[in-house]
């Protein structure tokens, strides 16, 4: 019997036992450093991006950082925070497609550096229109797309705890 794809939504609510601390091994040193390593629970990763009020933004690293302080650990796993934001994002547009007006703003979740990210619902454009709507300015600088003098706009950590 063919296994039914899971919706966008049940990817988020699937906790899938995190979040998850370890101590970081020899090979992974090399690249994050020596300690502890959180990797998020896909709604902890949700519920910080809910807290980003309009014409406010937030990076990928700025969640990580927060996730790491939330849980005591020198780092958020780079790659589950960022995964999870992409579910968050898709999740969210699944429920607004379905009717639902309150959901997660991914669109103020970016990239570090401001970045804006393709892979959200819509591509660039679609994230491009939102954040301008917004009253913030995007900016194309070489092949990437970018939210202008994107620091004056970050929410603090202590806005995500």
């Amino acid at each position: 019997m063919a296994q039914k794809n899971k919706t966008w939504t049940e990817k988020l609510n699937n906790e899938k036992g995190l979040p998850r601390i370890f101590t970081i091994d020899e090979k992974m040193s090399k690249r994050w450093g020596t300690g502890t390593c959180v990797i998020p629970a896909p709604l902890e990763v949700d519920a910080m991006m809910k807290k980003i009020p309009k014409g406010k933004i937030v990076t990928i690293n700025r969640i990580r950082e927060a996730l790491a302080q939330k849980h005591g650990t020198n780092i958020a796993c780079p790659i589950t925070t960022g995964i999870f934001s992409w579910v968050a994002a898709h999740a969210a547009e699944e429920t607004h497609l379905q009717g639902e007006e309150n959901i997660t703003p991914y669109w103020r979740t970016l990239k570090s550096d401001g970045v804006l990210n393709e892979k959200y619902p819509g591509g660039i454009e679609a994230q491009k229109e939102l954040l301008e709507s917004e009253g913030l300015k995007v900016i194309q600088k070489g092949k990437k797309f970018m939210v202008n003098n994107y620091d004056q706009y970050l929410v603090d950590i202590e806005e995500l705890l």
